[in-house]
């Protein structure tokens, strides 16, 4: 089990023995019908989409230190953020801790496993809605260089930087633009130079349901595109919850520089002096060759 992980036997002991705020990310009416003891719905941390303005960024950053201070953060407890299992919801309990590292909040967990883990162990389930005590905490402004913006990201193309597309197969090739439907931007396709691992090869099926895959798995999943620990990666997919999925299996793993473009896909798409790759990327290389 890595650092960032934690199971939901381990869960239920920490709960019991020192500060913990349990944050549930799934939609208001998953939250209803029952969810850990406790914890506390900020839906918003999969909903809220970004631009990588620096008005964007700051927003960002305010609106969910607001949110997680609300939550009853105030840096003294650990986060522990869940969905209801590590695929159903785009990495949307990742995207949690993404947004908490970008803070710089200094202890934060995910629910390996999800909601499902913890009420497969047989562990309470309630309807109760707490009431948090609103607190706030520090952010580190350092903590918010793992997200880059797009001018960063447009710069890196043809540099020595892993630039990693972690979206499903239909968004990579360039049949759809996005989760939400085909058209839902005005572009589709892919930046120019990415490589691909779909954000499901960093886990695996078990008996109880997805998992992360060890580090060695994930470091040769990452091998097979070229990455190694000492590649610089720029994660994106389409709103920043699928890579940062990526973005805790890879840190994880011991990839030293992993920063990611939230803005990504939904942002890049929609900025037509922004260039893109189009069509299948063997049919897009070929053409190159030809063009070379």
């Amino acid at each position: 089990m890595t650092a960032a992980l934690i199971t939901a036997e381990d869960l239920k002991t920490m709960m019991a023995s020192e500060p913990v705020v349990v944050i549930d990310t799934r939609n208001p009416d998953a939250y209803a019908a029952g969810h850990i003891p406790g914890a506390v719905n900020v839906h918003d941390i999969f909903t809220y989409l970004a631009t990588s303005t620096p008005e964007g960024m700051a927003e960002l950053k305010s609106k969910f230190a607001d949110a997680f201070g609300a939550a009853g953060l105030s840096g003294k407890e650990t986060a522990v953020i869940y969905e209801q299992s590590m695929n159903s919801g785009f990495g949307q309990s990742c995207r949690g801790y993404f947004l908490l590292s970008m803070l710089g909040y200094p202890s934060i967990k995910v629910l390996h496993g999800g909601f499902d883990a913890w009420t497969m162990q047989g562990l309470p389930v309630t309807t109760e809605v707490p009431s948090p005590t609103p607190s706030s905490f520090e952010i580190v402004p350092e903590a918010g260089e793992i997200v880059i913006d797009y001018k960063t990201m447009l710069a890196a193309l043809g540099k020595p930087i892993a630039l990693l597309d972690v979206r499903d197969v239909d968004e990579w090739i360039g049949e759809s633009s996005s989760p939400y439907g085909k058209d839902f931007c005005p572009r589709k396709g892919r930046i120019p130079g990415a490589v691909w691992l779909e954000w499901y090869r960093m886990m695996k099926p078990t008996a109880e349901g997805p998992r992360f895959k060890s580090s060695e798995e994930i470091l040769a999943e990452c091998a097979t595109v070229g990455i190694t620990p000492e590649t610089p990666v720029y994660l994106y997919c389409f709103k920043g919850a699928r890579a940062s999925n990526t973005f805790l299996a890879l840190k994880n793993a011991g990839v030293k520089d992993v920063r990611m473009y939230f803005g990504s896909w939904n942002e890049w798409s929609r900025d037509p002096s922004l260039p893109i790759e189009e069509g299948h990327p063997a049919a897009a290389k070929a053409m190159q060759g030809k063009a070379a």
